[in-house]
């Protein structure tokens, strides 16, 4: 797990906060707003977009970069209300201290029972699948994405890597192409950023790409379904 005190916790235009990366010189959410950005990107333009015109019961979710979890958490709740069955998988290669992930005091944003389970079994989900409730499970995998491997494919896919220009390696073809290899047919893959390597990548893919409303800060984002 990275050092605590390399890491700070920083408050967000709408109030939310997150964390700053010293060494990636970069916040985990946007500085415009943490909880925006994630309700808008990966829960509304992907979860829901994905969810919208079928009758599921359940769905499988794989985030690239699990961060500070608060993609997974709104997720989980929203999951819950609905009664849908949540797998979720996410990749983190270097894991937040939970100390530090506690004072981003998101327990203000999700339900009581949501943060309380998740708090509790933060650790054990960096070993194996955890259950915290009965709508819902957790992995999360202390990796890197060229080191995960899973049987398993997914439904959605939240793209949530740091930006290019920091981590570049994460954006490459042989990346995205590992990245979409995960995913179902009709399965959607959703990122904060849109660019014209990104998409010739998802062309490149056979991906059917769509520019979508960018959330605060950013005019567009990328959303993609696989064919």
């Amino acid at each position: 797990m990275l050092e605590p005190d390399r890491l700070t916790v920083v408050t967000t235009a709408d109030g939310s906060k997150t964390i700053y990366h010293p060494i990636i010189k970069e916040n985990y959410h946007s500085r415009n707003g943490a909880l925006q950005e994630s309700n808008h990107v990966f829960l509304n333009s992907g979860l829901r977009y994905y969810l919208a015109d079928k009758q599921h019961t359940e769905v499988a979710v794989l985030e690239i970069g699990f961060g500070t979890g608060l993609n997974f958490l709104l997720t989980a709740d929203f999951c819950k209300g609905k009664e849908i069955q949540l797998q979720y998988v996410g990749i983190e290669a270097y894991p937040l201290n939970l100390g530090l992930i506690e004072e981003t005091a998101y327990q203000e944003i999700v339900s009581a029972n949501t943060w309380g389970m998740f708090t509790k079994l933060y650790d054990e989900a960096l070993q194996k699948s955890v259950t915290l409730n009965e709508f819902c499970q957790l992995h999360i995998a202390p990796t890197t994405l060229e080191n995960f491997s899973s049987p398993q494919l997914f439904d959605v896919i939240y793209f949530d890597a740091f930006a290019s220009s920091n981590q570049p390696e994460m954006w490459t073809k042989e990346a995205i192409t590992k990245t979409i290899s995960f995913l179902k047919p009709g399965g959607v893959f959703v990122t904060y950023a849109i660019t014209g390597d990104l998409k010739r990548i998802m062309k490149s893919l056979n991906m059917k790409i769509e520019k979508a409303p960018g959330a605060a800060g950013k005019r567009e984002m990328l959303r993609a379904v696989k064919g």
